[in-house]
């Protein structure tokens, strides 16, 4: 399948593609003139421009959208189940073309873009059993002749504001619930790699889908703002940093609309002195720096409950040395560990935490600042970074990097290491490494933190849980998928009912009505 849409509107770079919207079924140029760069992450060229709509394509899209809403919420149960089959179908058989797209788009690993692709499915698996999810309730006889009873409907257009980091995964999270439960869904991609959602767009046409039911709207952040302040789109989804998730939910919660905004995170690993810590090293780079450290369930930050810290150092340095880093589609059929980060601009950020750290004490005991790949040059490439000793008043400790940093900190206790947790602006998720259950259960239940992992570094809840954090790494009252998920994306009507008997007509009584 095609997965970008060729206008002729005037690029800044010259002789690439121009990736369009996807409006009433099928792909839609873009006459908006303003286009933004796509990079190929280990290049560093610019491989497309990408389309940023204008008010008059933001208003067009959403008006699709509430067409295809129209039709699509008066399907039967049945028919709307066998096209969410038919898209899970499709996505099976053609995931590996997914994948293709999001490593030349992201940077990272194929591997890892078939992961990311992978836990997406568990979604939509999730969805396909929505009729048993989306019932009401009956109560029969409630009073004498009186039922009551509740029917879920769907809120009618919603919309979705993915991050570049999964561009399939956590749209995933999102618009398979939405379009079940019979909602009508615009998701605007990240600018910086906005083809998987054309090629979501085109299976969701070849699964039977309505046109309208699933539009694709490219572009910054007016058409943010126009999602936000539309009066058509009943709710938004949205991941992405704290700052921003924050200004979703303010916005979007004052023109009426409901919100899961999910936000940063900064997650730790407590690792006590009974841990094993080959096992804490090995799940130390895994979650550390695997996708470059560009997702929010990275563990950014070590605690080590001493004596351990210089024994655990020693042992994820010796694996670091390991890692191969490189073009994330692979070079001669061999794929490397950790590819590019998204841009220049994020590279460099990224770097300048470091720069931070070192003024403000810490040890550098890896250094990726500067790291390049042979043949790749120019791609936008930083190595695996390891630092130790890091003071906790360090903007490097306390703000969310967003790349492969790991920082060592170092506790005297199970409490200094909570309390360290505890404090911190985001409750995103952790981790627990020990063999002692006593403590893990401790640990447990004193965290303030909406996910939790124990010996499990990396706890992104399964679909038919929910996730989403707590304190700054969450706005809004729902969390994303599970049970939180088809609440979200449904309004519930309840209805009291009484049919008359003819032979014993009640007659007027203008009291207050009563149980009886």
């Amino acid at each position: 399948m095609s997965t970008t849409e060729t206008a002729s509107a005037t690029s800044s770079t010259a002789q690439v593609p121009v990736i369009g919207h996807w409006v009433d079924g099928g792909h839609r140029a873009s006459n908006s003139g303003r286009t933004a760069p796509v990079f190929n992450p280990a290049t560093g060229a610019v491989q497309a421009e990408v389309a940023l709509a204008d008010q008059a394509e933001i208003d067009a899209a959403i008006a699709s959208a509430q067409a295809g809403f129209e039709i699509w919420s008066g399907y039967s149960i049945a028919k709307r189940q066998s096209v969410l089959f038919a898209f899970r179908e499709l996505l099976n058989a053609r995931r590996g073309e997914l994948a293709a797209i999001i490593t030349a788009e992201h940077g990272k690993v194929l591997s890892d873009a078939m992961g990311e692709i992978l836990r997406g499915q568990e979604v939509v698996e999730l969805a396909t059993g929505f009729p048993s999810l989306i019932k009401g309730a009956f109560s029969e006889s409630a009073s004498t002749g009186i039922d009551v009873y509740s029917i879920k409907q769907p809120l009618g257009v919603v919309g979705i504001i993915s991050p570049f980091n999964f561009p399939a995964m956590v749209p995933m999270w999102f618009f398979p619930i939405a379009i079940a439960a019979g909602n009508a869904v615009v998701l605007k991609p990240s600018e910086k790699d906005p083809s998987a959602a054309l090629w979501l767009a085109e299976l969701w046409k070849e699964a039977g889908l309505p046109d309208g039911v699933f539009t694709v709207l490219q572009g910054d952040k007016l058409a943010v703002d126009g999602l936000l302040t539309s009066p058509i789109v009943q709710s938004i989804s949205f991941v992405g940093s704290t700052p921003i998730a924050q200004y979703i939910y303010e916005t979007a919660s004052k023109h009426g609309k409901r919100v899961q905004a999910l936000g940063g995170a900064k997650n730790h690993m407590l690792v006590l002195p009974d841990a094993d810590l080959d096992l804490v090293a090995d799940q130390a780079i895994n979650a550390g720096y695997g996708a470059a450290g560009e997702r929010c369930m990275a563990i950014s930050v070590v605690l080590a409950v001493e004596p351990v810290a210089d024994e655990l150092i020693a042992k994820i340095t010796e694996r670091i040395a390991k890692l191969k880093i490189g073009n994330g589609a692979g070079t001669d059929g061999v794929e490397p560990d950790m590819g590019p980060l998204i841009t220049a601009v994020h590279r460099d950020k990224v770097s300048s935490y470091v720069d931070i750290a070192e003024a403000d004490g810490a040890e550098i005991v890896v250094d990726g600042r500067g790291f390049t790949v042979d043949g790749h040059e120019d791609g936008f490439f930083f190595g695996p970074t390891l630092l130790d000793k890091v003071p906790t008043t360090s903007r490097a400790y306390t703000e969310e990097i967003f790349g492969p940093v790991l920082s060592v900190v170092r506790v005297a206790s199970y409490d200094e290491g909570l309390e360290l947790i505890n404090s911190g602006q985001f409750g995103n998720g952790t981790a627990i490494f020990t063999n002692d259950g006593g403590a893990a259960r401790r640990f447990q239940n004193e965290v303030q933190v909406g996910m939790i992992g124990i010996n499990v570094p990396i706890p992104v809840p399964v679909a038919y849980h929910s996730f989403g954090g707590w304190k700054q790494s969450l706005f809004g009252d729902a969390k994303a998928y599970g049970a939180h998920g088809f609440d979200f994306f449904t309004r519930e009507k309840a209805i009291t009912s009484r049919w008359l008997d003819p032979a014993q007509h009640g007659g007027i009584n203008l009291g207050f009505p009563q149980n009886h």
